[in-house]
This record gives structure tokens, sequence and C-alpha cells, in this order.
């Protein structure tokens, strides 16, 4: 099992994972059907966050306790969150140029921007992983284990399968091909990427889950499962070839609702805790004394081999159609393709 849900608690659990599957499905919605709804999400809404995340830092430097004990302070203060919730929500503001035509959203050189910021994003998760197999490597030499306490006060426990892993996101930046098909919908609702299609879904989502339940080990229940879930279902279901613009909508959401709101995965009735605490709890002040990382070491191995399958398909049919994979689309024979162009703006 790959997360302790049991007990009294299981119904609190499961039903938490059902709202905010929910909620990013229907936010994304929100996001990509108008401009206004784009707008809000992406340009007004960070703004004002943006606001309340400064106020919160100089309040605290000020001493001021309002802002010391802030949930956002104690609970989020990692240089990965604010680095993950801009950067997605620069994707965000990048794709609506792209669908809308806005600025440079016209030009030919642009469309290689969804490639670029999906790397970055991916990129810094990467690093995120070889920390936290750095930092393992050094709680064993001192402590004997792989415990160690992160700036936001989780204990995580690196090891092998953070190199491994993290050697997976690296891979799956060249699994993105077609950088330059990127297309608007003929509805205006979307900005399409077509070969983007399920062989890059997968790999990615197997990646990313196993990156949030290696490093982000208390949240991983939403914003490893959920958050990667309902992007994937949007998909495959009503918007094909869309799925970047689900993802990144999805992310910056989620980003942000957590940035505000950490006690809600943190401490409350929904919290929901991997199996990788063996003790049966994560308390900052305690040292854990057993660890099962055994889905940890699972989950990377499968991320890999599918990453490594997803590469091997791409230079298999970059060969066979004599194309480069990069600068051509090579998935133009499968039903996603071609249903994501069917939708696609002349």
């Amino acid at each position: 099992m790959l997360f302790q849900i049991y007990g009294d608690g299981a119904g609190w659990q499961l039903l938490g994972w059902v709202l905010v599957f929910t909620g990013l499905v229907l936010a994304n919605e929100v996001a990509r059907r108008t401009k206004q709804g784009g707008i809000f999400c992406f340009l007004i809404l960070p703004a004002i966050l943006t606001i309340y995340f400064i106020a919160i830092y100089v309040s605290a430097a000020g001493g001021a306790q309002w802002a010391l004990n802030n949930p956002t302070y104690v609970h989020m203060s990692s240089w990965f969150h604010y680095a993950k919730l801009y950067a997605a929500t620069a994707g965000c503001i990048g794709f609506m140029m792209l669908k809308y035509k806005w600025s440079i959203g016209k030009t030919e050189w642009f469309k290689v921007f969804p490639f670029v910021i999906v790397a970055i994003n991916i990129l810094i998760a990467v690093v995120s992983d070889f920390e936290s197999g750095v930092r393992g490597a050094m709680a064993l030499k001192e402590f004997g284990d792989r415990w160690w306490l992160s700036s936001e006060n989780v204990w995580l426990y690196g090891g092998w399968w953070n190199w491994v892993n993290g050697i997976a996101g690296i891979l799956n930046i060249l699994c993105m091909t077609g950088w330059w098909g990127i297309y608007s919908s003929k509805d205006k609702k979307d900005m399409l990427w077509p070969d983007m299609t399920w062989c890059f879904i997968i790999a990615y989502d197997l990646w990313n889950f196993e990156y949030t339940y290696n490093n982000l080990t208390t949240h991983a229940w939403y914003c490893g499962l959920a958050l990667l879930l309902a992007p994937t279902f949007a998909n495959a279901l009503w918007n094909k070839g869309g799925w970047i613009q689900n993802r990144a909508n999805t992310l910056a959401l989620w980003c942000m609702f957590a940035q505000v709101f950490p006690l809600f995965q943190d401490a409350s009735r929904f919290t929901t805790i991997p199996t990788l605490y063996a003790d049966g709890f994560m308390d900052p002040a305690v040292r854990p004394t057993a660890a099962d990382p055994t889905m940890q070491g699972v989950v990377a191995i499968i991320a890999l081999a599918a990453n490594v399958l997803c590469f091997a398909v791409i230079i298999k049919r970059a060969k066979e159609q004599k194309k480069n994979p990069y600068k051509q689309e090579i998935f133009t024979d499968q039903r996603d393709f071609k249903l994501a162009m069917a939708r696609a703006e002349e």
C-alpha cells in the first residue's frame, strides 16, 4: 500500500481526495473556457497573493507574531514551493498568449515556450530530488539513518530512489516531441500540443508521482495522485491535445491553494501520510525511529522504466520516419493525435 488509509479517518481521507480532484477539474474548466476566467486565475489572483506573501515575510522580519505564526510562513517556506508556483503560473500565462495569440504569442519562435517552461518545471523537481538524495547520504553518515528534516519541518528519507527518479525526470524532458507543433483550438478554449500523447503523459505522471512521494511526502496523496489525475482525466475524456494546458492550470491553482491553506494537508482530518512513516505518524519534533521506503524504490524503478521505454519508442519512430523528433511531430498516426488535430485551428 502506498498510503496509510485505514481506521476511522479513512472516510475523511477519501473524501478529501475526491474534493481536491473534483475541485481541480472544475477550476481548470473555469480557467480554460473564457479569457476572463484565465485572466482572473493567472494574472489577478497571483498578483493578490504576491502582495500577501511579501506582507508575510516583511512582517515576519519585523517580528510580527501574526506573520511568524502564519501557516504559509511556518509550513510553506521552501524555495521549491515558490519556484513551482511562479513557474507554473508563468506557463499558464504563456499558454494563454499562444492560445489567444497575444503579442509574441503570434510568432512562430514562441511556440517552443511550452517545451521550455515544462522543462524548467521538471528540472526544478529533479534538483529537489537530487538534494534529498544528498541530504539522505549526509544523514546516514552522521546519524546512521537517512532521515533529514526539511526547511518546512517534514522528515524526508533520502536514498537511491531519489537519484533514479531524478534520472527519469531528465529523460522525461527528452520525451517531449514536436516542440513547434503548438496550436489553438477552433473554439479558442485550449492551447493544443497534439504530439504530447498518452505515451508521454503516462511517463510524466509516473515520474512526477514518485517525485511527490519522495519529497512532498505528507502532501503526495493530493499533489501526487489527485493533482496528476485531474488533467489526465480531462485530456482522456473531452480535451484531447490539451493535457499540458490542463496540467499547468491545475498545478498553478493547486500551488496557490496549498500555499495559503497548508494545514488542509498537514494538520486536519484530511491529512494522509505514506507508508514510509513506519511509526504511523510524522512529527517534526520527533526523529523517526523506523522507515519503510519499499514503495519509494518500487515506484522509482517503474518511473525510470516507463521513461526509458518512451524515449526508446521516440528514437525508433524518429529513425523510421526520418524525422527530427523535436522539430517535427512523430505520433501523427495515433488516435489521440488525430483527435487533437481535428480540434486545431488551421
